[in-house]
């Protein structure tokens, strides 16, 4: 389905570690992003992207779908670092994750960017994607085995970012967010 004013959504990624599962499940993530229609898409990789490049990145988004990884009951610190060097360009917008992990699917990670997000104005969707037991998850060619109910979540995410996108787009159009203060 093809929408005529399709927003921007970032899709970062959370994770550089060194053959690291983050790139998959952003592929998988990637991938129903662009069927949904309704986004035009941009990734985000600090393990691949200059951290100069990554701003303007941030900024050309209306909304966000951050991928993550839970490791030691938390996001990793590359995440926390691509965060913390970047203010004005989360504010007044929505994001939704991704998360993935042992036995949580990467939920203790997900609810402690929900407050570092708070911090920084930015509204974060309810409703996620979390995948439990990942690396058990995907085959070696990165397919998503038995995908049925992350999909559906998908889905849904995907629905309540851009019902937030929109309408966080419009109120940004008709005043900045900062002379809201």
């Amino acid at each position: 389905m093809a929408f005529p004013d399709r927003l921007k959504l970032a899709l970062v990624l959370g994770s550089t570690r060194e053959g690291r599962l983050c790139e998959r499940v952003a592929c998988w993530a990637a991938a129903r992003i662009e069927a949904d229609g309704r986004f035009e898409l941009e990734i985000v990789d600090p393990a691949v992207h200059a951290p100069a490049t990554i701003g303007p990145r941030l900024a050309r988004a209306d909304a966000f779908v951050v991928v993550t990884p839970e490791y030691n009951h938390g996001y990793p610190a590359p995440l926390k670092a691509l965060i913390d060097a970047w203010y004005d360009e989360w504010q007044a917008k929505p994001v939704a994750f991704v998360s993935y992990g042992g036995i949580s699917g990467g939920l203790r990670a997900v609810e402690q960017l929900r407050q570092v997000f708070a911090e920084l104005h930015a509204m974060t969707v309810r409703d996620a994607v979390s995948l439990s037991n990942a690396r058990e998850r995907f085959d070696a060619a990165g397919t998503l085995q038995s995908p049925e109910r992350h999909e559906r979540a998908m889905r849904t995410m995907l629905a309540r970012l851009h019902w937030w996108a929109r309408a966080l787009r419009e109120a940004r159009a008709a005043q900045a967010y900062a002379e809201a203060a």
